[in-house]
């Protein structure tokens, strides 16, 4: 791929620039990292800022180039990233692009790219994370809808979401990856029970969602009925692929103000240290070249991530996590002063080997359908 800029991708940059200068100063101040009505009111607001300035559609339908710009610059002004949206931004809505019917697509992009409706994702079950297939949510053919009974668990924005991405079993009789469904379900519906789950940076953005004869419309389904093992593998493209690509920007910061607090107070003369900040330096650069090449593949592939998103998953995993052990060892005590939030994201870093699917999975993939290796029994 070409990584130059061309005269329009720089006139579109200085533009976003501009905007964001001029916009960012007047956004409302942000609520509590744990107060996740008002950080999906505030998170959607920007959306529709975004949305009413031209800017909405970017994660789907601008250039490769113009969405990596776009990232570069929204995370350069410390703007808002996607938040509670993250589901209807980044995995729910590319999925309806890229499988659902022009109705389903008229109904629900619009929505989310507006900030008016907010997605959370029903995938693990308590049973069901890694071997997702094992799922046992019940869906039931009963006329015009589906009648679903299960419990979800790992559900990201269940609390403030108006619609759930949901896989169901609609054919038990069928080998496992077979008799999945995706299904569009919405959370005010009877018999949909929430219960956030507190994680251990003390924050409450998972629940477990209990549906007790659930009605779904069959027009609420995406793809063929028990051909949800196809279309989910569509979803974790996204978010494997690109989900993460603002993080990565995001780390890149982190790392150059972590190497700016080692000259000031003194770190930088640990040989040892210098040579962890230099080759993480490295690795984010790595990966945001490789993030480069997935969004890249993905337009070139009709719009979905190939399987180079596990790789680049397994990786930021890990480097994410080193990144922060690495932060604590140059700040020392005083990363006990920077507040909640910092801290909460360096307790999240150690989440990222499983969410998304674990490490182990990752290395499955990259071994199976990139290297050829056989299945491992």
């Amino acid at each position: 791929m070409d990584l130059a800029y061309t005269e329009e991708e720089e006139d579109f940059r200085a533009r976003l620039r501009a905007w964001l200068a001029a916009e960012l100063p007047t956004l409302p101040p942000r609520p509590d990292p744990l107060d996740w009505p008002g950080r999906r009111a505030y998170d959607c607001g920007w959306q529709r800022r975004l949305h009413d300035a031209g800017y909405g559609h970017v994660h789907w339908d601008a250039s490769p180039t113009q969405r990596l710009i776009f990232l570069e610059e929204t995370e350069r002004a410390g703007a808002p990233y996607v938040g509670a949206n993250f589901v209807g931004l980044l995995h729910a809505g590319p999925t309806i692009a890229a499988e659902g019917t022009a109705e389903q697509r008229e109904r629900w992009l619009g929505p989310v790219l507006r900030g008016d409706e907010v997605w959370c994702q029903g995938f693990s079950e308590p049973g069901a994370g890694s071997d997702l297939a094992s799922l046992r949510t019940r869906a039931v053919r009963d006329g015009d809808a589906y009648v679903v009974t299960g419990q979800k668990i790992w559900t990201s924005h269940a609390e403030v979401a108006d619609w759930c991405e949901l896989l169901v079993r609609t054919d038990p009789g069928a080998p496992k990856h077979r008799g999945i469904t995706w299904l569009a379900m919405p959370m005010s519906g009877p018999g949909v029970t929430v219960r956030p789950l507190r994680t251990l940076a003390g924050s409450t953005e998972f629940a477990e969602v209990f549906l007790d004869e659930v009605r779904v419309p069959v027009g609420n389904r995406v793809g063929d009925e028990n051909d949800g093992w196809r279309v989910t593998m569509v979803t974790l493209s996204f978010e494997r692929g690109t989900a993460f690509v603002g993080e990565v920007v995001a780390c890149r910061r982190l790392l150059g103000e972590l190497a700016r607090t080692a000259r000031k107070n003194g770190r930088w003369d640990d040989p040892v240290l210098r040579r962890r900040l230099g080759r993480l330096g490295a690795e984010f650069q790595a990966l945001w070249r490789l993030t480069q090449w997935n969004v890249s593949e993905a337009q070139a592939t009709g719009g979905v991530p190939g399987v180079g998103g596990s790789v680049f998953k397994l990786r930021y995993s890990h480097a994410r996590q080193e990144l922060y052990d690495t932060a604590a060892a140059v700040l020392g005590p005083d990363a006990l002063d920077l507040g909640r939030e910092w801290n909460r994201d360096r307790l999240s870093s150690l989440s990222y080997t499983i969410a998304a699917g674990t490490s182990q999975i990752q290395r499955n993939i990259v071994a199976e359908r990139i290297l050829g290796l056989p299945k491992g029994r």
